[in-house]
């Protein structure tokens, strides 16, 4: 997957050969915020002008902006899966949280 960061904003890039252009979307949000663009440079422009927008847009109505994450991952697992992460995560000498989140890293690094 190819991505754009912007104070801490996340995009998804794709090409759309149809149009010839390239298109993103900001990932993590409940809004749908998309620009686009015919050459990477104005891809980076337009994504940065989408992600600023946003910010105003924010700013002018009074509300927080919304962040992608917040830290805090909830996960509902089979019971066998539970145990398993807990005595990996004990063989490693390290909390399951610790655990999850080195495993999750190192997913989403590959």
């Amino acid at each position: 997957m190819n991505t754009m960061t912007h104070k801490g904003y996340t995009a998804r890039i794709e090409y759309d050969e149809r149009d010839n252009l390239f298109a993103g979307r900001i990932l993590g949000l409940r809004a749908i915020i998309s620009f686009q663009g015919e050459t990477v440079d104005e891809l980076r422009k337009e994504f940065i002008a989408a992600v600023e927008d946003y910010l105003n847009d924010c700013l002018q109505q009074g509300i927080t902006p919304e962040k992608s994450t917040s830290g805090k991952l909830m996960l509902r697992v089979p019971p066998e899966v539970h145990s398993a992460a807990l005595i990996a995560a004990q063989a490693a000498g390290i909390s399951l949280n610790q655990w999850a989140t080195e495993v999750l890293k190192n997913a989403v690094h590959a």
